[in-house]
C-alpha cells in the first residue's frame, strides 16, 4: 500500500480496484446517500465503475480522492479529496470540489475532519491549490459543520437540480 499522507489515526492512499467491496457497502447505504441529492448505488459493478473515474482523474490530472484506512486495523473506511470540476457550478468552473464520505459504522469518530484536514493541507503545500471549494445540500448540517471547522467560509446558497445547496470556500492561507 503506497500511502500518500497519514495523520494521527489514519493512512490516506489511491483508491485501489480492491476497495470496491467496501465502497459498494458504503454507496448502498440509503443513510449515508439521504444528504447526496441521488439515490444509492445498487450494483457492485456501480462501485467498480466510480473506481475507475476516480482513478481516471488520477492519471489525468494528478488528484482525486483518497481512501481513508484506519491504521489499527486496516480497514478502508471511506474517503475524501477533491475531484476537479470543469462544468459550471454557481458561476465557478474549473475548480476543485472538496468532497467526503464514510462507512456509517464509522462515523463520530472524528475521521473525516482528521482526514479531510490532512488532505486539505497536501492540497495546498503539496500540489500548490490556491482555493478549495466544497458544495452540501442545505439540509446536511453535519458537513456543514466540518467545513466551518476546517475553515471554510459560506460563499453562498443556490439552486442545484432543484436543491438548495451551500457553496463554502477555503483560500490557501498556510
Amino acid at each position: 500500500m503506497k500511502i500518500l499522507f497519514e495523520t494521527e489515526r489514519l493512512f490516506l492512499r489511491e483508491i485501489q480496484p480492491s476497495d470496491a467491496e467496501s465502497m459498494f457497502e458504503m454507496d448502498s447505504d440509503p443513510e449515508v446517500y439521504k444528504f447526496l441529492g441521488r439515490k444509492p448505488i445498487r450494483t457492485l459493478a456501480q462501485s467498480k465503475k466510480m473506481i475507475e473515474s476516480i482513478r481516471d482523474q488520477y492519471k489525468n490530472i494528478g488528484i482525486g480522492r483518497w481512501a481513508i484506512v484506519e491504521k489499527e486495523s486496516g480497514n478502508f473506511v471511506g474517503w475524501t479529496g477533491f475531484k476537479f470540476e470543469k462544468e459550471n457550478e454557481n458561476g465557478q468552473h474549473d475548480f476543485y470540489n472538496l468532497k467526503f464520505r464514510l462507512l456509517r459504522k464509522y462515523w463520530g469518530k472524528g475521521y473525516v475532519t482528521e482526514a479531510t484536514k490532512a488532505a486539505i493541507r497536501y492540497a495546498f503545500t503539496e500540489l500548490k491549490f490556491t482555493e478549495i471549494f466544497s458544495m452540501t445540500l442545505i439540509s446536511n448540517v453535519k458537513s456543514q459543520h466540518i467545513l466551518d471547522k476546517l475553515g471554510f467560509t459560506l460563499e453562498d446558497k443556490f439552486m442545484y437540480q432543484g436543491d438548495e445547496i451551500t457553496w463554502y470556500k477555503k483560500v490557501n492561507d498556510l
